[in-house]
């Protein structure tokens, strides 16, 4: 009898917990869905916007596109003309920070990645890096500007490269170190247990291993600087004309766009949205590049 009752309390337990198993999972389900639905609800929002912004960008773009707009300067109100001189500015900048900026970048995060990862310099250099990060881009064009423009009594291109090559280095640096601490450490004692050095580590291992991320860095680096419109007005300012030489004013697109987009003038206006669709195919060109070279040697 006491047998009986022993065995019908444990069967009645053991529904008993595969009842509160059920609810659980149950809720554990609802929670999901909502979980998902909120999900999808937020990834919706933001690609709404995004699809918003390129379609505009590229039925207002495509529109003030011609042969003009390429070859032809920057006109007054309400004549004909292009954005060569502007385009012209803002690649050879581009360029020029970006060589100056991406050594120094790489360099200084091989050092914090593979030699001080725990040391007061290390950490030092991070910190000043973070806040270098986080500055907003006018705070530069306003350091640059007292240093360079006020000192030479002269704005120019040079100054520019100089602001758009202290936005690339804390993005580039950032990007290496962390990618680097991502190589697994295997890699490296296998490569030292062979005898080799470690400047040869770092060239012949941890970069090419790393080497997909420090390319999207530096990308970003460059999709970064390809837009920046502050500190070229306090370093570079603009031109209405073509220049070559980086000791004068030199026009650049985001500036133009600025300029443009703020006016009463049709034909501004119309250049302006060209210059928008302009870096934005760019900027898509250079990724989609970068992905197809890097793609076959890593």
């Amino acid at each position: 009898m006491n047998k009986a009752v022993g065995t019908g309390e444990r069967l009645i337990r053991q529904a008993d917990r595969e009842q509160v198993r059920q609810q659980l999972y149950a809720r554990r389900k609802r929670v999901n869905q909502v979980a998902l639905t909120l999900s999808l609800a937020a990834m919706a929002f933001g690609v709404f916007w995004l699809v918003w912004i390129l379609w505009d960008t590229v039925r207002l773009g495509v529109a003030g596109l011609g042969w003009a707009t390429l070859s032809q300067m920057t006109p007054p109100p309400n004549e004909a003309g292009g954005l060569a001189n502007a385009i012209y500015g803002s690649f050879l900048m581009v360029v020029l920070a970006t060589f100056v900026g991406t050594p120094i970048g790489i360099m200084a995060g091989i050092y914090l990645a593979e030699y001080d990862t725990k040391g007061w310099l290390g950490s030092l250099t991070r910190f000043v890096n973070d806040i270098l990060l986080s500055a907003p881009s006018i705070v530069i064009g306003l350091f640059v500007y007292a240093v360079v423009v006020a000192r030479f009594k002269s704005f120019s291109g040079w100054a520019g490269v100089i602001a758009l090559a202290l936005i690339v280095i804390p993005v580039v640096i950032r990007t290496t170190e962390n990618m680097l601490l991502l190589v697994p450490a295997g890699l490296r004692e296998a490569a030292y247990a062979l005898g080799a050095p470690k400047w040869k580590v770092i060239t012949k291992i941890t970069l090419r291993a790393a080497r997909a991320g420090v390319v999207t860095g530096v990308l970003l680096a460059v999709a970064r600087i390809s837009g920046e419109t502050a500190p070229l007005l306090f370093t570079a300012l603009s031109n209405q004309f073509w220049t070559s030489s980086l000791a004068d004013p030199m026009a650049s697109l985001p500036v133009t766009i600025f300029k443009f987009a703020m006016s009463p003038y049709e034909n501004w206006q119309q250049l302006a949205w060209a210059g928008v669709f302009l870096i934005t195919l760019a900027v898509l060109v250079l990724n989609i590049l970068a992905r197809v070279l890097t793609r076959s040697k890593i």
